[in-house]
Protein backbone atom coordinates (compact mmCIF):
# COMPACT_ATOMS: atom_id res chain seq x y z
CA UNK A 1 0.00 0.00 0.00
CA UNK A 2 1.35 3.57 -0.91
CA UNK A 3 0.71 5.52 1.80
CA UNK A 4 -0.95 9.00 1.62
CA UNK A 5 0.53 12.12 4.10
CA UNK A 6 -2.05 11.51 6.33
CA UNK A 7 -1.22 7.52 6.55
CA UNK A 8 2.29 8.47 7.30
CA UNK A 9 0.69 10.62 9.75
CA UNK A 10 -1.32 8.21 11.61
CA UNK A 11 1.04 5.61 11.59
CA UNK A 12 3.56 8.00 13.93
CA UNK A 13 0.70 8.59 16.05
CA UNK A 14 -0.04 4.99 16.72
CA UNK A 15 4.09 4.59 17.38
CA UNK A 16 3.48 6.72 20.23
CA UNK A 17 0.20 4.66 21.31
CA UNK A 18 -2.57 3.53 20.65
CA UNK A 19 -5.64 6.22 19.79
CA UNK A 20 -9.02 6.74 18.75
CA UNK A 21 -9.47 9.13 15.84
CA UNK A 22 -10.35 11.87 17.88
CA UNK A 23 -7.43 11.33 19.98
CA UNK A 24 -5.49 11.81 16.94
CA UNK A 25 -6.99 14.59 15.95
CA UNK A 26 -6.31 16.46 19.28
CA UNK A 27 -2.54 15.13 19.26
CA UNK A 28 -1.82 16.57 15.82
CA UNK A 29 -3.39 19.91 16.89
CA UNK A 30 -1.52 20.37 19.63
CA UNK A 31 1.99 18.91 17.80
CA UNK A 32 2.49 18.46 14.04
CA UNK A 33 -0.28 20.82 13.01
CA UNK A 34 2.53 23.14 13.27
CA UNK A 35 4.46 21.68 10.16
CA UNK A 36 1.83 18.87 9.36
CA UNK A 37 -1.86 19.40 9.62
CA UNK A 38 -4.37 16.76 9.33
CA UNK A 39 -8.52 17.08 9.21
CA UNK A 40 -10.79 14.77 10.75
CA UNK A 41 -12.62 14.39 7.29
CA UNK A 42 -8.66 13.42 6.24
CA UNK A 43 -8.37 11.09 9.43
CA UNK A 44 -11.34 8.66 9.65
CA UNK A 45 -10.67 7.56 5.96
CA UNK A 46 -7.57 7.05 6.32
CA UNK A 47 -8.01 5.15 9.69
CA UNK A 48 -10.57 2.48 7.40
CA UNK A 49 -7.74 2.14 4.63
CA UNK A 50 -5.32 1.17 6.97
CA UNK A 51 -6.91 -0.90 8.61
CA UNK A 52 -8.53 -2.40 5.61
CA UNK A 53 -4.62 -2.84 4.48
CA UNK A 54 -3.68 -4.80 8.30
CA UNK A 55 -1.48 -1.77 9.22
CA UNK A 56 -3.90 -1.07 12.02
CA UNK A 57 -6.59 -2.70 14.09
CA UNK A 58 -9.43 -1.16 15.93
CA UNK A 59 -10.82 -2.31 19.18
CA UNK A 60 -14.02 -1.11 20.52
CA UNK A 61 -13.12 0.82 23.40
CA UNK A 62 -16.61 3.11 24.33
CA UNK A 63 -16.73 5.68 26.47
CA UNK A 64 -20.00 5.39 28.33
CA UNK A 65 -23.05 5.63 25.64
CA UNK A 66 -20.28 6.85 22.89
CA UNK A 67 -19.16 4.32 20.11
CA UNK A 68 -15.10 5.24 20.19
CA UNK A 69 -12.43 2.46 18.08
CA UNK A 70 -9.21 3.11 19.56
CA UNK A 71 -6.50 2.08 17.30
CA UNK A 72 -2.96 0.05 17.07
CA UNK A 73 -0.30 -0.76 14.98
CA UNK A 74 -0.28 -4.26 13.77
CA UNK A 75 3.72 -5.56 13.08
CA UNK A 76 2.77 -4.86 9.37
CA UNK A 77 1.99 -1.54 10.37
CA UNK A 78 5.00 -0.76 12.61
CA UNK A 79 7.09 -1.74 9.19
CA UNK A 80 5.11 0.05 7.07
CA UNK A 81 6.04 3.13 9.29
CA UNK A 82 10.01 2.07 9.58
CA UNK A 83 10.57 1.86 6.05
CA UNK A 84 8.89 5.27 5.75
CA UNK A 85 11.14 6.36 8.25
CA UNK A 86 14.29 5.23 6.83
CA UNK A 87 13.50 7.17 3.28
CA UNK A 88 14.89 10.37 3.27
CA UNK A 89 12.16 12.76 2.93
CA UNK A 90 10.42 13.54 -0.48
CA UNK A 91 8.26 16.31 -0.05
CA UNK A 92 9.15 19.98 0.91
CA UNK A 93 6.09 22.10 1.04
CA UNK A 94 5.19 25.06 2.95
CA UNK A 95 1.83 26.79 2.78
CA UNK A 96 1.90 30.24 4.49
CA UNK A 97 -0.92 32.74 2.95
CA UNK A 98 0.73 35.28 4.78
CA UNK A 99 3.78 34.63 2.31
CA UNK A 100 1.09 33.92 -0.32
CA UNK A 101 -0.37 37.92 0.07
CA UNK A 102 2.88 39.44 0.54
CA UNK A 103 3.96 38.30 -2.88
CA UNK A 104 0.86 39.59 -4.16
CA UNK A 105 1.21 42.78 -2.23
CA UNK A 106 2.53 45.03 -4.81
CA UNK A 107 -1.16 45.62 -5.57
CA UNK A 108 -2.10 47.43 -2.66
CA UNK A 109 -0.61 51.33 -1.36
CA UNK A 110 3.26 50.70 0.81
CA UNK A 111 1.28 51.03 4.02
CA UNK A 112 -1.37 48.20 3.36
CA UNK A 113 1.66 46.30 2.19
CA UNK A 114 3.81 47.15 5.44
CA UNK A 115 0.53 46.13 7.52
CA UNK A 116 0.16 42.61 5.86
CA UNK A 117 4.22 42.08 6.89
CA UNK A 118 2.91 43.36 10.78
CA UNK A 119 -0.21 40.98 10.80
CA UNK A 120 2.15 38.07 10.29
CA UNK A 121 4.38 39.53 12.55
CA UNK A 122 1.74 39.37 15.18
CA UNK A 123 0.15 35.70 14.09
CA UNK A 124 3.92 34.35 14.62
CA UNK A 125 4.73 36.03 17.41
CA UNK A 126 1.39 34.25 18.92
CA UNK A 127 2.25 30.76 17.81
CA UNK A 128 5.94 31.67 19.71
CA UNK A 129 4.10 32.58 22.72
CA UNK A 130 1.61 29.09 22.44
CA UNK A 131 5.10 26.97 21.41
CA UNK A 132 6.63 28.42 24.45
CA UNK A 133 4.36 27.55 27.41
CA UNK A 134 4.39 23.87 25.30
CA UNK A 135 8.27 24.08 25.87
CA UNK A 136 8.05 25.85 29.78
CA UNK A 137 5.03 22.64 30.40
CA UNK A 138 7.50 20.05 29.28
CA UNK A 139 8.84 17.43 31.45
CA UNK A 140 12.78 16.44 31.47
CA UNK A 141 11.62 12.83 30.33
CA UNK A 142 10.05 13.75 26.85
CA UNK A 143 11.70 12.01 24.04
CA UNK A 144 13.98 14.05 22.40
CA UNK A 145 13.06 14.31 18.61
CA UNK A 146 9.60 15.58 19.75
CA UNK A 147 11.99 18.67 22.29
CA UNK A 148 14.41 19.45 18.65
CA UNK A 149 10.71 19.75 16.50
CA UNK A 150 9.48 22.14 19.76
CA UNK A 151 12.42 23.79 19.26
CA UNK A 152 12.57 24.13 15.57
CA UNK A 153 8.67 25.52 15.82
CA UNK A 154 10.15 27.92 18.50
CA UNK A 155 13.51 29.24 16.47
CA UNK A 156 11.29 28.96 12.92
CA UNK A 157 8.93 31.29 14.55
CA UNK A 158 10.83 33.54 15.97
CA UNK A 159 13.12 33.84 12.78
CA UNK A 160 9.67 35.26 10.87
CA UNK A 161 8.67 37.40 13.45
CA UNK A 162 12.16 39.10 12.81
CA UNK A 163 11.49 38.90 9.12
CA UNK A 164 8.50 40.59 8.85
CA UNK A 165 9.83 43.23 11.47
CA UNK A 166 12.81 44.14 8.90
CA UNK A 167 10.61 43.83 5.42
CA UNK A 168 8.09 46.36 7.41
CA UNK A 169 10.94 48.59 8.38
CA UNK A 170 12.46 48.79 4.51
CA UNK A 171 8.78 48.98 3.55
CA UNK A 172 8.23 52.24 5.70
CA UNK A 173 11.05 53.55 7.80
CA UNK A 174 8.60 54.46 10.58
CA UNK A 175 10.14 52.49 14.01
CA UNK A 176 8.04 48.83 14.36
CA UNK A 177 7.53 47.98 18.05
CA UNK A 178 10.46 45.53 18.78
CA UNK A 179 9.32 45.15 22.25
CA UNK A 180 6.46 43.31 21.11
CA UNK A 181 8.83 40.69 20.21
CA UNK A 182 10.67 39.83 23.27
Amino acid sequence: MELSPTAKVILGMLSLSPRSGYEIKSFVDKSTRFFWAASYGQIYPELRKLEAAGLIEGEDAPTGDRKRTVFRLTPAGEQALHDWLRVPPEVLEMRHEGMLKVFFADALGPGERRQRLLDMREQHLEKLAALRAVEAARTKDEDTSTYLILRFGIEFNEWIAEWCERAARELAPEPVNAERSR
